[in-house]
C-alpha cells in the first residue's frame, strides 16, 4: 500500500437526491479496513432506520445539525461532536437545514455499495426488492430506497 491524499473537493463523488458523497478513503486504499468519506447534506436530509450487520459506523459533524434518532433517544449532533454507531444498532438521521460531516465505516467497503448504487438506472431506484438486496449484498438491513439525483 501506498499513502493516498486526497485534495478537498476532491475523491469520487456521487450525487443523491438528499446529499452528495465524496469518497475520500475507498476499502480498497486500505486493505478493507476502514472507508472514509465527506457527507455534505442538502437540506431536508433524512436517512431512514437501518442497521449494519457487521460495520460500525463513526459520524463526525463538520457543519449544520444533525440530529440521530435511535430506539429510544434523539440526539442533535453539532460540529464537532462524533456519533458512534456500533454494528446491529438502529438508527436514522436527519438535517432540516443542511451540513457536512465525515463518516467512517469499520470495516470498510461502503464505497463499493455506493459504486453499484450509481451503476444502477433511475427506474431500479424504485424497485424495493432490487434495494433491499443490494443493501443486504453489503451487511444493510432496513435501508431506505435512495435516488440518483
Amino acid at each position: 500500500m501506498i499513502p493516498s491524499v486526497i485534495e478537498p473537493g476532491g475523491g469520487t463523488g456521487y450525487e443523491w437526491s438528499n446529499d452528495h458523497v465524496f469518497v475520500k478513503t475507498s476499502a480498497s486504499m486500505t486493505e478493507g479496513q476502514v472507508t472514509v468519506v465527506e457527507d455534505t447534506l442538502k437540506p431536508g436530509f433524512h436517512l431512514g432506520r437501518h442497521f449494519h450487520k457487521r460495520m460500525t459506523e463513526v459520524f463526525y459533524v463538520l457543519e449544520g445539525e444533525v440530529s440521530f434518532t435511535f430506539d429510544d433517544e434523539t440526539v442533535v449532533a453539532r460540529p464537532g461532536t462524533t456519533v458512534t454507531v456500533p454494528p446491529g444498532v438502529m438508527h436514522e438521521a436527519s438535517c432540516a437545514g443542511g451540513g457536512r460531516m465525515l463518516t467512517v465505516f469499520s470495516p470498510g467497503g461502503f464505497d463499493r455499495y455506493m459504486e453499484e448504487m450509481a451503476a444502477l438506472p433511475e427506474t431500479a431506484f424504485e424497485d424495493g426488492a432490487r434495494m433491499q438486496a443490494l443493501a443486504e449484498k453489503y451487511g444493510v438491513k432496513g435501508f431506505p430506497t435512495l435516488k440518483i439525483f
